[in-house]
């Protein structure tokens, strides 16, 4: 085999892998399980925006909470939801059990939006498939509070990370475009 023929092969080898991650159409055909455990299928949330954040208890951006939930409060009549999944692969800063984050969300920072199970993040064997969807265009989160803005069709329009604070105005901007 010559090297534009091994050339062309790979990356004929690599299209199934890329349309496997893009597979699913929308965020909104998965489902996760939520903090008690239940099923929440993400249809639910489908026709709403979605602000997705992998979070963290332990971790110097854990205030962001205080922020996600200000957002959600402002933003949730004209149709966003913040969909929060707990990880601990940065820094192992979410070693807590579902109960003990929801403990800390609902009392250290009265969140009220949806919280789930914790997910991994991170590319490789182990990635949540919800992450694996949000990811398939290449950002990826390199820390705590990566965000990811979910248009009502469940595609993802834009990534912010962990440095942008939930009252940014690039966010709260992309956030109003999408909800129009």
């Amino acid at each position: 085999m010559n090297t534009a023929t091994r050339s062309t092969a790979l990356a004929l080898l690599a299209l199934p892998l890329a349309a496997l991650a893009a597979s699913s159409a929308s965020l909104y055909d998965f489902t996760v399980h939520s903090l008690d455990g239940k099923s929440v299928p993400l249809k639910s949330y489908q026709g709403k925006v979605a602000l997705v954040v992998n979070t963290a208890s332990q971790c110097g951006f854990t205030p962001q909470y205080e922020g996600l939930e200000k957002l959600y409060e402002n933003y949730q009549k004209r149709g966003l939801v913040i969909l929060g999944f707990p990880s601990n692969d940065f820094g192992g800063q979410e070693p807590g059990s579902s109960a003990e984050i929801q403990q800390f969300c609902s009392t250290k920072f009265h969140v009220t939006f949806p919280m789930f199970e914790k997910v991994t993040v991170k590319m490789g064997a182990g990635q949540a498939p919800v992450y694996k969807f949000l990811s398939s265009n290449g950002d990826i989160p390199s820390w705590n509070f990566g965000k990811y803005l979910v248009n009502k069709q469940g595609k993802v329009v834009g990534f912010f990370g962990s440095t942008t604070k939930p009252e940014d105005p690039k966010l709260t901007e992309a956030i109003e475009a999408a909800l129009k």
